[in-house]
């Protein structure tokens, strides 16, 4: 499904839910003035309900006209609403300066992902903010990468979980990750000073 209709999709679906919300009888009718064919498409996606027979001849009597069709929302159709928004407030459109753009391979973000679903578990857990950070990416179709926006410290989170699953059996990642955007974690210095875990910045300017 193109992006324009994945829009189109989502408006059609708010409307059933204004309407639904402030509909007397729970159905949104087709005197409501919603697009049948849209409402259609949705049921048959299960994205919406339609009412049956017995329940149209009901609405009809209560309205004091004939009902052709009436639908409302399915619980699938209320959880992609909810996915959809949350995805939305995740992150800015334009965020501040503080945030720098990193793309990340899918290898990468599988890495990410599991990292941030261990944070309760976690001894050095990530960075404030990682995690809805991480639910708003979206992935570039040309190239295949993840593109989201971080902070120097969500940046180091993610350094610190590349370096986890690197010393757990794969190198690639992490290196990948230290060339493209100039960070990689510092495991402690057992001859050092503090023996404080870190990150080392090569002054890497941007993505590639």
């Amino acid at each position: 499904m193109g992006r324009g209709k994945q829009t189109a999709v989502l408006e059609l679906l708010g409307v059933l839910e204004e309407r639904q919300g402030a509909a007397e009888y729970g159905w949104v009718l087709d005197l409501d003035g919603v697009p049948r064919e849209g409402v259609l498409k949705a049921a048959a996606s299960g994205l919406a309900e339609l009412a049956g027979r017995d329940e149209r001849a009901e609405l009809s009597v209560r309205v004091g006209s004939p009902v052709r069709w009436a639908a409302r929302l399915s619980g699938q159709g209320r959880d992609l609403l909810l996915y959809a928004r949350s995805q939305h407030a995740a992150g800015p459109a334009e965020p501040g300066p503080e945030y720098r753009l990193v793309e990340l391979m899918p290898s990468q973000m599988d890495v990410v992902r599991v990292f941030t679903g261990l944070a309760d578990r976690l001894q050095v857990p990530p960075a404030p903010g990682l995690d809805e950070r991480v639910r708003a990416a979206v992935q570039d179709r040309v190239s295949g990468r993840w593109r989201v926006y971080l902070t120097e410290e969500q940046m180091a989170a993610v350094a610190y979980g590349l370096w986890l699953h690197k010393m757990a059996g794969s190198a690639a990642e992490a290196n990948r990750f230290s060339r493209d955007h100039g960070i990689a974690h510092t495991p402690p210095n057992p001859e050092g000073g503090s023996g404080a875990a870190g990150t080392t910045m090569a002054g890497v300017g941007g993505t590639r």
